[in-house]
């Protein structure tokens, strides 16, 4: 039996929620999350994204979430449509010449954008690189 412990997938990531309702609102109805549980009081939400929890607390700490796309240019104008302001447009982040985070020679393009309580939410892309 070895001693090293192995962790390899995340179950949970907590984020700072403000206002509950408006929070809530956000990531069920423009993200499209699906929503597990309320818990009021004390002030908690949990979603679920394909195994993987989200929790909106009251009072935790600004965090930063990554949501893996296909089409980072479908994925803005969608968030757009639905009045989402980005922070920043979709960019080339890396290019990874030694397939470091997936095919070598794909490059990571990114998008910024924040939720109701200021988490800065990434959409991130992978795409042939030039």
């Amino acid at each position: 039996m070895s001693d090293q412990l192995a962790l390899t997938q995340i179950h949970q990531v907590a984020i700072k929620a403000e206002d509950l309702s408006e929070s809530k609102a956000f990531y069920r109805d423009i993200l499209g999350a699906k929503m597990i549980a309320e818990f009021t009081p004390p002030g908690l939400v949990f979603f679920d994204f394909q195994g993987v929890r989200l929790l909106l607390e009251k009072g935790a700490a600004n965090g930063t979430l990554y949501f893996r796309v296909d089409n980072i240019d479908a994925a803005v104008e969608q968030l757009q449509v639905k009045g989402v302001e980005m922070d920043a447009m979709p960019h080339v982040i890396f290019k990874d010449d030694d397939g470091l985070f997936g095919p070598r020679g794909y490059e990571e393009s990114m998008a910024f954008f924040k939720d109701p309580a200021g988490n800065v939410l990434v959409l991130a892309s992978q795409i042939p690189g030039n």
